[in-house]
């Protein structure tokens, strides 16, 4: 996925001065509405059943049909990794998306879907330009190549990365949210379920072997160590964001090692309909309607609208420079499903200890008042799965540790980079 990473050493020192956090309160649940683009046909966002099977579209330039602008309006893109109706991580895109449509006046949005990260995804950047879209969202760590090349011939446009770590502070920016705060919230539960059933076995299906998926494996098991110090988390790369059949194996091979519960890095509800099938529990990801069947626990998700919209109306003003925004938990666009307002606890959450249920509530209560953030999830002590101090007591990591492996020849600020495993998790890390 990576591609030119020596170009990410001079944005080194950056990282730690310009990072920002944008957007305001946000609802639990995103909106489900249509949205009128000239993009392939878009339905009511389903809530609690199956998306319908999308298809890929129709041929035109690069292979995809790319939509038309409207004349008088702002005109906003979104190019997505997967179907808009994943029940993941794109569904959450889309649906912030409509959430723009439906709350930023005089504007106009479209988007692509299923569209590869590589040289396909550099001509759709490029074509979408060439239309007259004057803001260009892509939503996949592998667009962050494609789009800084596409954002250099237009400088017109305004380019905003999902997940990378680039920006050229013009044109081209990057956007994250602190993720791991719910993944840690979500070690609690599973730590909790896992020593109740008598088996403190966990596993951890991750995508790709980038800082982001080590850094919230390891903040499931830092929160799976606060609830269940016997516990173990075990490690499967699948190597892709979105593949139903790889998902449903891989999550089946972590149930048939041993592990009673299994998390998700990637885009599909798999690992709880496996979870089902096994008679053991699933974590889902990305999306608040992924946790649908009753052997699902919880959801870290994603609610994307109100910092879209706040981006959206800075273009339009002329406001926005593009940097290193990485928000956290008190902006309301990150969740956890069952702990929400207006949200009912899951069926393998309810009967777990009070004490622990009191905990995620109250840590959850302090993430959302901004009294408890990533930095806090990640600070020592903090041993990694060899034995060795990362961080003594009283120590934080800081942004560019998250975000950084050594070899890309970025200066961690504590000398910390994100490579390595926290205690507790079994497997090694990939070369």
């Amino acid at each position: 996925m990576y591609k030119n990473l020596s170009r990410l050493a001079i944005i080194a020192l950056a990282l730690v001065l310009v990072l920002s956090a944008c957007g305001g309160a946000a609802p639990t649940q995103a909106p489900a509405a249509p949205v009128a683009t000239e993009a392939p046909a878009a339905t009511e966002a389903p809530v609690a059943t199956e998306a319908p099977a999308a298809t890929e579209a129709p041929a035109a330039e690069g292979g995809f049909q790319i939509p038309e602008i409207v004349d008088g309006k702002f005109n906003i893109a979104m190019v997505l990794i997967g179907p808009h109706d994943d029940g993941g991580w794109s569904q959450a895109h889309y649906e912030g998306l409509v959430y723009i449509e439906q709350n930023v006046p005089n504007v106009h949005t479209a988007y692509i879907e299923n569209v590869p990260e590589g040289a396909d995804s550099e001509q759709v950047f490029r074509s979408l330009s060439r239309k007259g879209f004057n803001l260009i969202f892509g939503t996949s760590f592998g667009f962050g190549d494609p789009m800084q090349a596409v954002a250099e011939e237009f400088p017109d446009v305004m380019f905003v990365h999902l997940t990378g770590i680039n920006s050229n502070g013009t044109n081209f920016g990057n956007l994250m949210g602190a993720m791991e705060d719910m993944k840690y919230l979500a070690g609690m539960l599973a730590g909790a379920r896992a020593k109740k059933d008598g088996n403190p076995k966990l596993g951890y299906m991750a995508t790709f072997p980038i800082p982001e998926e080590i850094r919230l494996g390891n903040a499931i098991a830092l929160g799976m160590k606060k609830t269940c110090p016997e516990c173990t988390l075990d490690v499967r790369w699948i190597n892709t964001w979105h593949d139903p059949i790889i998902e449903k194996e891989a999550a089946a091979s972590l149930f048939d090692a041993g592990a009673q519960v299994v998390f998700t890095g990637a885009d599909t509800p798999a690992v709880a309909d496996v979870a089902q099938e096994k008679g053991k529990w699933g974590v889902t990801y990305d999306w608040y309607g992924s946790c649908k069947v009753e052997h699902c626990l919880t959801a870290p998700y994603w609610v994307w609208g109100p910092i879209y919209s706040s981006i959206t109306e800075k273009v339009i003003a002329g406001t926005y420079v593009p940097g290193w925004d990485y928000f956290d938990a008190e902006t309301g666009a990150l969740g956890l499903y069952g702990f929400m307002e207006g949200q009912t606890m899951q069926p393998g959450v309810q009967d777990l200890d009070p004490e622990v249920i009191k905990m995620v509530q109250d840590t959850l209560a302090q993430m959302l008042a901004g009294k408890f953030t990533r930095f806090d999830v990640f600070t020592g002590p903090i041993n990694d799965n060899q034995g060795n101090v990362v961080l003594p007591a009283g120590q934080s990591l800081q942004q560019v540790d998250l975000d950084s492996f050594p070899e890309f020849g970025l200066p961690c600020s504590v000398k910390v980079c994100m490579k390595w495993w926290a205690e507790g998790i079994t497997a090694e890390l990939p070369q």
